[in-house]
């Protein structure tokens, strides 16, 4: 019974060890994208006035259009979109063009985006919907699907107008 005993004990530590293990591991890899997120709240707090967060998205679509997208409300209640531009080494780029910030209202939410693009483009699968930059304008990234194949299409975030024909993906 004590041999019993002594190796579920064991069995318990290692399991206990391993989880710690993993933990570090993950906490190890997601430092960085923790590090950035946090940057970029603390700029669009500061730089763009937002007082309350409500979601943060990374976008990327060349060494150029590094984003975080911050969405929340400034001090009287607004709904607010405010981009920051970062560096290649993950760090918040100074100067006047750094931070842009839009009333919600003022531009396209994504729920009016997702609209739009069911009625011109019916029958596709949405896999990913963010806000980011494209050619030096602040649009909307659609990630679709249709048929068996993948495609890229921007939108403008101040109307909702499509940006240039998007790209097709090859497909496997």
């Amino acid at each position: 019974m004590r041999k019993r005993r002594k190796w579920i004990l064991y069995g318990a530590f290692l399991a206990l060890l391993l989880l710690f293990g993993l933990y570090q591991f993950f906490a190890y890899v997601l430092k960085d994208q923790w590090s950035e997120r946090s940057a970029a709240e603390a700029t669009a707090i500061s730089r763009a006035g937002l007082t309350e967060i409500d979601q943060a998205q990374k976008s990327v679509w060349d060494e150029n259009a590094i984003y975080w997208v911050l969405t929340g409300k400034n001090k009287t209640g607004t709904e607010m979109m405010v981009w920051v531009r970062f560096t290649a080494e993950g760090k918040p780029v100074e100067g006047e063009n750094a931070v842009h910030a839009e009333e919600l209202s003022q531009g396209t939410s994504e729920e009016k985006m997702r609209q739009i693009i069911a009625s011109s483009l019916p029958g596709i699968k949405i896999e990913r919907l963010l806000p980011g930059a494209y050619n030096g304008e602040y649009a909307w990234q659609l990630f679709y699907k249709d048929g068996d194949r993948y495609y890229y299409r921007f939108y403008r975030f101040s109307d909702g107008e499509q940006i240039g024909d998007g790209y097709s993906l090859p497909s496997r």
